[in-house]
């Protein structure tokens, strides 16, 4: 899309005569941003009839001006969605491919629509409003992968499982407190994407090539008519800012990065070595060679599309980087990274918003493996500290004591003889076997956030209730 400050005509060529030939052949490859940016054509159309609207109301075009552009864009629009549209490389991009098609349809009329507008702040226009849709769209999308999450941590509430830190056993937790850890994760990246469509809830349209117009438009009417808070306040930023974009690839790196890691576990606790959870057909496929196998190829593409969408933000950060003001062709470039992102982002929602619903989860082997690696060694620590009134550094190293003789024996600490316990400390009683199960560990943790079942319910209805 290229700085265009004049009006346009409707020929191949849209220079004017300040050029005497048209670009040869790789200057036309290059240039030319319709095999892209056509995906922009309900923006472009939409922005249209703002603007031609607002130039009627002011009186910078007649009414029946005005009238004749509407019809023509709206024609257009129909024939762009029933696929009868032939899009034209030599005309450029979407904005030049609809007013060539509007000059045949209405004639001389179609020419006032790009009055008082260039296609800097058209094309910014365009992408902002698809930005802003896109946005929206993905808001609904965490919505509902948070939804599933609240459904299986409802469900699991009292499930235990293994804690890992280093993906080494850590303390039991429940399984609905883990599914709520992603709860929390999926309402950050969502309430970034509500903020970023605060952020650029201005319009675009008015500021032209890059200083504004001399004609007496109102920004305002056309930034309400298209459902922005307002209008953007300087010309010069408005042409040459693609922050937006860079926040919503920003958003999806980030989205996209706690996919990564749910999609991460899914493959570990999908191994026989772990059998935490089974995905169904839908999500699985098989091998060509191993008959056994049920491999978690949704979860595995998840955790690749992450790194297209980070490609995309380094990809337009390093676009926007060098650029002086206002407005420079190498914006084009914008696109393609966004429209590729977004489409990753989408799917890798979808995707695993199904394989959470999808998933059959092993509550049988989950809470074998919560008491496997002397998981509740710290509940031992807490009841010396509670119970025998130690310091917890002592209590600590007592408790590091009953470890290191419960793996010599090859047992479980609550398997460990009480005069075992005794003599590493004579203040230990019968009453320590009650904490060293997993089902007692999850149940103290009623610190809010915490694991306990109870809190787990107490931070479901919360989020049930914002969501």
């Amino acid at each position: 899309m290229a700085d265009d400050t004049t009006d346009t005509k409707s020929s191949n060529q849209m220079w004017g005569g300040r050029f005497a030939s048209g670009p040869d052949a790789i200057m036309e490859e290059i240039n030319a941003s319709i095999g892209f940016d056509k995906k922009l054509f309900a923006q472009d159309i939409r922005g249209s009839i703002a603007h031609a609207t607002m130039l009627a109301h002011q009186g910078i075009i007649s009414t029946d001006d005005k009238d004749k552009i509407v019809h023509g864009l709206n024609t257009i629009l129909s024939e762009i969605e029933s696929g009868n549209f032939e899009f034209s490389r030599q005309l450029e991009d979407i904005h030049m491919n609809i007013e060539a098609r509007l000059a045949t349809l209405i004639g001389p009329a179609a020419g006032r629509l790009h009055t008082a507008r260039s296609r800097n702040d058209q094309v910014a226009l365009d992408f902002r409003l698809w930005v802003k849709e896109e946005l929206q769209k993905t808001e609904q999308m965490l919505t509902g992968l948070i939804a599933a999450f609240l459904d299986r941590a409802e469900e699991h509430a009292e499930s235990v499982m293994p804690g890992f830190t280093h993906l080494q056993t850590a303390q039991p937790v429940t399984f609905g407190h883990h599914c709520m850890a992603y709860v929390e994760m999926f309402g950050r990246d969502r309430a970034r994407v509500r903020h970023a469509i605060e952020h650029l809830d201005e319009s675009p349209i008015g500021a032209a090539a890059l200083a504004g117009t001399g004609y007496p438009i109102d920004r305002h009417m056309t930034a309400k008519a298209l459902g922005f808070r307002e209008p953007t306040r300087n010309s010069i930023d408005t042409v040459s800012d693609r922050d937006f974009a860079i926040e919503f690839l920003s958003i999806a790196a980030i989205a996209g990065m706690h996919l990564s890691r749910l999609a991460e576990e899914i493959v570990i606790w999908s191994t026989p070595q772990f059998g935490f959870v089974r995905l169904s057909d839908a999500f699985s496929t098989g091998s060509s060679i191993m008959p056994q196998k049920k491999n978690p190829d949704a979860a595995e593409l998840v955790r690749a599309k992450t790194g297209r969408i980070n490609g995309s933000l380094v990809a337009l950060l390093t676009i926007m980087k060098g650029l002086p003001l206002a407005y420079s062709k190498d914006m084009q470039e914008d696109k393609e990274q966004v429209f590729d992102a977004a489409e990753s982002l989408e799917l890798a929602i979808a995707a695993m918003t199904g394989m959470v619903r999808d998933m059959t989860v092993n509550t049988a082997r989950m809470k074998a493996a919560a008491g496997s690696g002397y998981s509740t060694a710290t509940d031992l620590a807490d009841w010396l500290v509670r119970e025998a009134g130690l310091p917890f550094r002592n209590a600590h190293h007592v408790t590091g004591r009953a470890v290191a003789l419960a793996e010599s024996k090859g047992c479980d600490l609550s398997e460990l003889p009480l005069s075992d316990l005794q003599a590493i400390h004579s203040d230990i009683t019968d009453k320590v076997y009650d904490v060293l199960t997993v089902e007692a560990s999850v149940a103290s943790r009623k610190s809010f956030g915490g694991t306990a079942p109870s809190e787990v319910r107490r931070q479901i209805a919360f989020w049930r209730a914002r969501n």
